[in-house]
């Protein structure tokens, strides 16, 4: 019904707008319509409603920019506001000469906070009144002064042979793809991967959006710190595996490198196939927000597409999913589903585009330039007090710079010079380390923040000693480790009996271990859809976990989901003992 009021709300540069509707907002019949409501604006969030903003005193045009600041702050750096809406969400609407002063104020407030403001769309809406009123929505846009620019790190999802690398290699090189893969050999990180046309591995591409929403990319030979230096919103992709031999490479990118949302990848001539439905699930259990993007309509005629796009909607709306699929065929949808996507994590907008034609491109561009980063400012804020933690996803050797590792920082705050200490190893222990220099998109950084990804250097540290699963942490943290941990599992799918000394590998954020089934607490065996409280025990080494921390395990097609209830927490030198050794 929400998205039925959106849509219905008027109409922007003649599309959107209701059926048998006249641009002076009455029907056919000539009596004015009942005018449209949005959702009553919220106190907190970052979109703001305003009547009007004409000529407004002193006092009061500095009461609007400290709104304006704490609508950007909820935002982390993007506010919308709506010009010509009651605060009870009434579009009543502004006729054009108001309009105009409202924007120059709207301007002026911008101008004193340091931000930019981008008109997304015009509306024209349903009001008693013989002149055109319209209401206007627009983008405030601000790099948090403590920040570079705005960042959001999206997951690329889907079956083999759909498209992803494609697709990512079309929206960061800025040319089409020929019809033969030409686009994505620049993504590949492997020979074997360019000799198969079949991602691998986990690699990292961006694509910037300068204040005006423009997009910044590696067209006219740009480099990566270029593409930082002129971008005021930065999308980092991370583009996964998607045959089924790489599902442990593509749950390791999920659980560890903290995707804001998920773009799930479906080819529109082959429809739900092969992996997508595991993909899909895999983003459900681990509650990460997504939406799809049915690709390659150039080879298949209009029916195929449709029919696509219509088992799709069958399966989000199935009781697993209970997701409500928007189609996107206009820029006025995208922006509609770009705000309701952040908004309420059940509604899956659905994009149907070509990397070969570049049709409806422009419309995921739209998308990803207006989607405000989804995660609460306050918890941002509270993370940030905390401890330094910075999880090891990668590990390189790097020519005069020595010894690098790649992840994302999970709380605190990094900055160079740092003296943390890293582990566990092996037996257990923790070891010391400084933080030589950062990296962040491939440009230097001397302060890293909870929830961003990051390469540190860490000088002549010994590479051997390190692995992916590690954490570096602050020294006044005192890090517990475990060997043997409980967890609150559902099993949602094995063939026949979940039983006492079954091996799984279990995925914890980072962490990726074969561990063994030591108890299963008031059972004796679970079968498929059942729930428990399970013991596990690793079997190489001890890791580093936090309850609360959410589980995913799996061996062959059996597989489940969980969090960590209990760590039975160990010292250093109790490690090897515990481990069996």
């Amino acid at each position: 019904q929400l998205l039925r009021r959106l849509r219905g709300a008027g109409s922007s540069s003649g599309c959107g707008g209701p059926k048998g509707k006249k641009k002076n907002g009455r029907n056919r019949g000539g009596k004015a319509n009942n005018p449209p409501y949005l959702p009553p604006e919220a106190e907190d969030g970052n979109i703001e409603y305003k009547l009007k903003l004409v000529n407004p005193s002193q006092y009061r045009f500095e009461h609007l920019v400290t709104q304006m600041k704490w609508r950007l702050q909820e935002g982390r750096g993007e506010a919308v506001y709506q010009i010509g809406v009651e605060d009870n969400g009434l579009l009543v609407g502004l006729a054009e000469e108001e309009m105009r002063a409202s924007l120059k104020t709207l301007h002026r407030m911008a101008e004193k906070v340091g931000a930019d403001i981008t008109v997304l769309r015009e509306r024209e809406v349903d009001y008693d009144s013989d002149t055109p009123r319209k209401i206007t929505e627009v983008l405030v846009r601000k790099v948090p002064d403590n920040q570079q620019f705005l960042d959001l790190r999206v997951a690329v999802l889907g079956n083999v042979d759909s498209g992803k690398s494609t697709l990512l290699g079309v929206l960061t090189q800025g040319e089409l793809d020929n019809g033969r893969g030409r686009a994505r050999l620049n993504l590949f990180r492997h020979l074997h991967e360019i000799q198969s046309g079949r991602t691998s591995s986990i690699s990292f591409e961006i694509l910037g959006f300068n204040s005006k929403g423009e997009v910044v990319n590696y067209s006219d030979s740009r480099t990566a710190e270029e593409i930082c230096e002129s971008s005021s919103k930065m999308i980092t992709f991370i583009d996964l595996a998607g045959h089924h031999k790489y599902l442990h490479t593509t749950i390791f990118g999920l659980t560890s490198y903290c995707p804001d949302c998920a773009l799930l990848l479906v080819s529109a001539n082959t429809g739900i196939a092969g992996t997508t439905r595991e993909h899909l699930g895999l983003a459900l259990a681990l509650k990460v927000p997504f939406f799809i993007v049915v690709s390659k309509i150039d080879l298949c005629a209009k029916t195929t597409v449709e029919r696509t796009v219509r088992q799709l909607e069958r399966v989000l709306k199935q009781p697993g999913c209970h997701k409500v699929p928007m189609l996107v065929t206009s820029e006025d949808d995208a922006v509609t589903a770009a705000q309701q996507f952040a908004q309420s994590p059940n509604v899956t907008p659905i994009f149907t585009l070509s990397s070969v034609s570049g049709e409806s491109l422009d419309l995921l561009k739209v998308f990803l330039n207006i989607l405000p980063p989804l995660t609460n400012s306050k918890e941002q804020e509270e993370l940030m007090q905390q401890l330094t933690e910075f999880q090891v996803d990668e590990i390189y050797t790097v020519p005069e710079v020595g010894t690098v590792v790649g992840g994302t920082l999970s709380s605190g705050i990094c900055r160079e010079g740092d003296q943390l200490v890293v582990g566990p190893t092996d037996d257990g222990c923790f070891l010391e380390l400084r933080v030589c220099s950062i990296q962040r998109n491939r440009s230097a950084c001397r302060v890293l923040r909870a929830g961003q990804a990051a390469t540190l250097a860490l000088g002549d540290f010994d590479r051997a000693l390190l692995r992916k699963g590690m954490v570096m942490v602050s020294p006044e943290m005192n890090p517990t480790i475990c060997s043997v941990f409980e967890a609150e599992i559902v099993l949602l799918f094995h063939a026949t009996t979940f039983r006492r000394g079954f091996q799984v590998t279990v995925h914890v954020g980072n962490v990726r271990q074969t561990a063994v089934v030591e108890k299963i607490h008031a059972k004796d065996k679970l079968r498929t859809g059942e729930k428990a409280v399970v013991r596990f025990r690793f079997l190489k080494h001890p890791e580093y976990l936090k309850v609360g921390a959410k589980l995913l395990f799996r061996e062959g097609v059996t597989k489940g989901i969980g969090h960590v209830t209990d760590v039975q927490a160990i010292a250093a030198g109790e490690a090897q003992a515990n481990m069996g050794f």
